[in-house]
């Protein structure tokens, strides 16, 4: 089964420079969107063979989540049952009789830190969701975090800004000491790939950019991952796709 996670950052914007021809050519089981910034009818993008679930932000042009599949779920759930976090469109969990889907866009924790502390409730409060799922978890997303001082171009100058503070970095690390896989950092231990550029400075041009973007499965899944991939050769958004495949 091949998945694959692309904060698309406006799929109204992405829409207009290649969606849907990157997502005939992936040809994924599983197709998760982060960023999606839409409300409900403000796109037509469907797909043949597919099934699509949305989680919309009460906010207008902010977050939002959606999952294409060619496979009916047995349930589908929004959010992640806590009122203080499901306004803003970042959860969607699908389940299968083998284990949970779920794509998350990760609140940023802002310029000056000002969201660090929702940020940190939200870590918690994610983490206990996924390890109340009675099966095994694939969580993908904009995690917004680069775990490593590997997972980013310039780590030092880094140090305090959002996705790169200790507390986030910590959060991570609970996160896979509670018996979870980076799935991509498994296969590629040393190696420097990156999923955002930010759009000054010519990050991109420059592969100046952060690894935030991530597949995490549970250490039940771990004899199933076959391959991992960044796929930064395409373009559209700030981020690139990133893609798992399991046997």
């Amino acid at each position: 089964m091949k998945f694959i996670s692309w904060n698309v950052n406006g799929l109204r914007a992405v829409a207009g420079k290649g969606f849907a021809d990157v997502f005939v050519d992936l040809d994924a089981d599983f197709f998760c969107l982060q960023e999606t910034k839409l409300q409900a009818g403000q796109i037509d993008l469907e797909f043949p063979g597919y099934l699509s679930y949305w989680n919309y932000a009460e906010k207008k042009g902010y977050s939002g989540t959606a999952i294409y599949t060619k496979h009916e779920p047995l349930s589908v759930r929004y959010g992640i049952g806590i009122d203080e976090h499901d306004h803003e469109g970042r959860a969607i969990t699908l389940e299968y009789p083998d284990f949970f889907l779920v794509c998350a866009y990760v609140p940023n924790s802002q310029d000056g830190l000002r969201r660090l502390d929702y940020r940190m409730r939200w870590e918690d409060d994610m983490r206990a969701y996924l390890g109340a799922l009675p099966k095994p978890v694939i969580l993908c997303g904009d995690l917004n975090v680069a775990h490593e001082e590997i997972d980013l171009k310039n780590p030092a100058s880094n140090r305090r800004n959002a996705g790169f503070t200790d507390e986030e970095r910590a959060k991570f690390s609970a996160l896979l000491a509670a018996g979870y896989i980076d799935t991509w950092r498994f296969q590629h231990p040393g190696e420097v790939k990156y999923s955002w550029w930010s759009y000054r400075f010519n990050a991109r041009a420059n592969n100046a950019g952060w690894r935030i973007d991530y597949f995490v499965v549970s250490e039940a899944l771990r004899p199933r991952i076959l391959t991992t991939a960044i796929h930064d050769e395409i373009t559209g958004s700030d981020h690139c796709p990133v893609e798992l495949v399991l046997g």
